[in-house]
């Protein structure tokens, strides 16, 4: 990778998961595994963690959207125990630098304490929702600073489908220059605003010591694989990586199709004609997981479903009731998952599957 792709000239003073994050990696975005009580199964919750870091993903990200921030209700009461179980989970099978990233939402006091529960818990970074309804772009800033004062924050800027809201770039050239911002999270699943996002962490002072991360799960490949022009003078921007859910879904190929997009872009002409041609294939996949169609109401359960195909979910029980399957999304994963096996990781979980569970 050029040196534009992440913080270089500083990864080297950062502990070892933030330079993993800085360096660019494959973050999923954690899922919760229930029973059919709807009570937390830990034994499934843990070998979900031991499957991703046996696939080679570089972090995960927990207490976020894929996670269901019903966890945070009093009558729920899962916050604290799921984020510590994926944090012990972390710290007895990692054998090397893993970044642990915690979902904060809410106002300002809200934010800050789930930080705090998160730095008690060893969490290296935050990644702050942005949807905070009332807040405009300066109480934003101002809580990503007051959060910024606990742990590292990693910026998201989350399409509106699911509760996000536009944010201007001077909004993200200041939030950059937050001296606790580590990187920034784009997935508004909208290709101005993501060139806007990368135009306006360039322009920023701290540009080089933030890392860009693709949220968008509707073009994973486009992204990764496209130089971002900044039009600031300063050169192209890459983004180092992805925090994804449609990356908590068949982990191991996508740990594998991002050293082939790293091939591709130092020049591997064979794996960039591999790349563009899956690139629609994946956003093909995405449609189906996070079921597009439905307008995204199944996109958590449609995470579920695969895994639950593989046995690493027994069910795909979420905490909201109305959070199922579409009509139709089952068959479209059946789908997707034939026409593209370069995509899925079936063989791979069934080998390890039984000593994940134990």
């Amino acid at each position: 990778m050029s040196s534009s792709d992440t913080p270089s000239d500083t990864s080297c003073e950062l502990p070892a998961p933030l330079e993993v994050l800085a360096g660019g990696t494959v973050i999923p975005a954690h899922p919760l595994a229930l029973t059919a009580a709807l009570t937390l199964d830990e034994r499934r919750q843990r070998a979900l963690t031991r499957y991703y870091l046996a696939s080679g993903a570089g972090g995960v990200a927990v207490a976020v959207h894929t996670t269901q921030f019903e966890i945070r209700e009093p009558g729920v009461g899962l916050l604290k125990p799921v984020l510590e179980l994926a944090a012990d989970t972390i710290r007895a099978a990692a054998d090397r630098p893993f970044v642990k990233v915690a979902g904060a939402c809410g106002y300002t006091a809200q934010a800050v304490a789930e930080a705090e529960l998160a730095a008690s818990l060893g969490y290296d970074a935050v990644l702050l929702s942005p949807a905070v309804p009332g807040a405009d772009e300066k109480g934003l800033i101002e809580r990503a600073r007051a959060v910024g004062e606990v742990l590292p924050v990693i910026g998201f800027y989350l399409q509106e489908a699911v509760g996000g809201r536009y944010l201007s770039p001077s909004f993200w050239s200041a939030f950059t220059d937050l001296p606790s911002t580590v990187a920034v999270k784009i997935a508004p699943f909208d290709r101005y605003r993501t060139a806007d996002v990368i135009r306006a962490v360039a322009a920023a002072d701290r540009a080089d010591e933030v890392a860009l991360y693709t949220g968008n799960d509707d073009d994973i490949i486009g992204d990764l694989l496209t130089p971002y022009g900044t039009g600031t003078g300063t050169g192209q921007r890459w983004f180092a990586g992805g925090l994804l859910g449609q990356w908590a879904v068949w982990t191991h190929a996508a740990v594998a199709l991002l050293d082939d997009i790293r091939r591709a872009r130092a020049g591997d002409h064979e794996a960039m004609v591999r790349c563009l041609a899956r690139r629609p294939e994946l956003t093909d996949a995405n449609q189906a997981v996070f079921d597009v169609r439905g307008g995204f109401r199944g996109c958590i359960a449609g995470v579920h479903e695969v895994l639950r195909r593989q046995g690493l979910l027994d069910g795909t029980w979420c905490l909201d009731p109305t959070a199922t399957l579409s009509p139709g999304q089952s068959g479209e994963l059946t789908r997707v998952a034939a026409a593209y096996p370069w995509l899925t990781d079936d063989d791979f979980v069934k080998e390890h599957l039984d000593d994940w569970l134990r």
